[in-house]
């Protein structure tokens, strides 16, 4: 089925410079990314030449002013591959818009065009050891201290953690009140703990930060001082969103794994694939993935227009999420043995799949803020 996306001969073109990309510098050292727990600052460096990252944003902060779909082509194409390490969304749809949105003139002079061309890599911080979900408990203080803030605290599950120079960093300043904070890879006081070691996307770096009497300048406080939940609550739908795209791809993906497989092993003296009951489950599976990005794509044509509400993200979150883990777990069953070894792609797929209901808001989370929508 034709998708509903108005993708231009533009943005086909761009999609295949993003797809070879991801087929020639990504898939083939993502072995390697996986062994190390990071991937290398070169391939950052590579993705903004090619023009990959960040390019929503401005021509004047050393983007390429084009529109939303870019970023999906971009998400998409990263996730045929089976890319779970390079995480380029993070960057370009979740900590970029901090930025571009609420920093000021100055501050996306100094921060965006580095970020474009991929010789500086970011991060946000939110969540601490007791501080998920419930962004109102963190603990980490930001002391008005006049010209500068002090820093004091910690954070953890802080993806590309140990790679990130520029860290958006949730704070409080006040007894209920919370900021963002630039806070800069060198800046003294600023520490990066353990490379966390997790059941699924292992090329992903994962850390925890500690900050202990850091001096961050007034000048890299984003946007105004006490507004940060509300800056947090403001980008959340779009983070959520883009999860939602990558968890479509992830799901055909391994659809496609599956039935490759499952063409070619005989049991019986049968294609596995012809028995009623795979055959179903398939078809059951591929109406769910299609009806699913549907949805989807009316999310992201809604976003594109300013109307997607905190809700429809959060639906099109939980709903992509559960059934990219479900569909995984029914997939690697039809490859018996072989789905329960890491050599199979479906293997890993299967434990890569497991936090997408987890970050950015649990699904739990998500049905949440759906039922307050409907009044209850």
């Amino acid at each position: 089925m034709k998708r509903a996306l108005p993708f231009t001969k533009e943005h086909e073109e761009f999609r295949e410079i993003a797809r070879k990309f991801f087929e020639t510098e990504v898939a083939p050292n993502h072995e390697k990314w996986e062994k190390e727990g990071m991937v290398s600052r070169e391939v950052w460096k590579k993705a903004g030449e090619a023009g990959l990252l960040c390019p929503d944003i401005p021509i004047e902060y050393g983007g390429s002013g084009a529109d939303f779909l870019y970023n999906v082509i971009i998400n998409e194409e990263s996730t045929k591959v089976g890319n779970t390490g390079f995480f380029i969304s993070l960057h370009n749809d979740i900590n970029i818009p901090y930025i571009l949105d609420f920093g000021s003139e100055e501050q996306k002079h100094r921060w965006l065009p580095n970020t474009a061309n991929g010789t500086k890599i970011t991060a946000i911080a939110m969540t601490e050891p007791n501080a998920g979900s419930d962004l109102k408990s963190i603990r980490t203080k930001a002391e008005d201290k006049g010209d500068y803030f002090l820093v004091n605290g910690q954070k953890t599950f802080i993806s590309n953690g140990q790679l990130a120079d520029y860290v958006i960093t949730a704070v409080k300043t006040g007894e209920e009140a919370m900021s963002l904070l630039m806070i800069e890879a060198g800046m003294s006081g600023f520490e990066r703990g353990r490379r966390l070691e997790k059941i699924g996307l292992k090329a992903q770096d994962t850390s925890e930060l500690f900050f202990h009497d850091v001096k961050v300048p007034k000048e890299n406080l984003l946007g105004k001082k006490g507004q940060g939940f509300r800056y947090l609550m403001n980008k959340l739908p779009r983070e959520r969103l883009a999860l939602a795209i990558a968890a479509v791809e992830a799901t055909f993906l391994v659809q496609d794994i599956t039935l490759k497989y499952i063409k070619e092993r005989k049991a019986f003296g049968k294609q596995i694939g012809t028995f009623q009951h795979i055959k179903f489950k398939m078809a059951e599976m591929r109406t769910e993935a299609e009806m699913c990005r549907a949805f989807v794509d009316q999310a992201i044509m809604a976003f594109m227009r300013g109307e997607l509400t905190t809700a429809e993200a959060s639906m099109a979150k939980w709903y992509s999420t559960e059934m990219q883990k479900r569909h995984t777990d029914e997939c690697l069953q039809f490859f018996g043995g072989y789905g329960y070894m890491l050599e199979y792609p479906i293997a890993r797929a299967y434990l890569d799949a497991r936090i997408q209901t987890i970050y950015a808001g649990t699904t739990e989370i998500m049905k949440e803020i759906i039922g307050r929508s409907l009044g209850l």
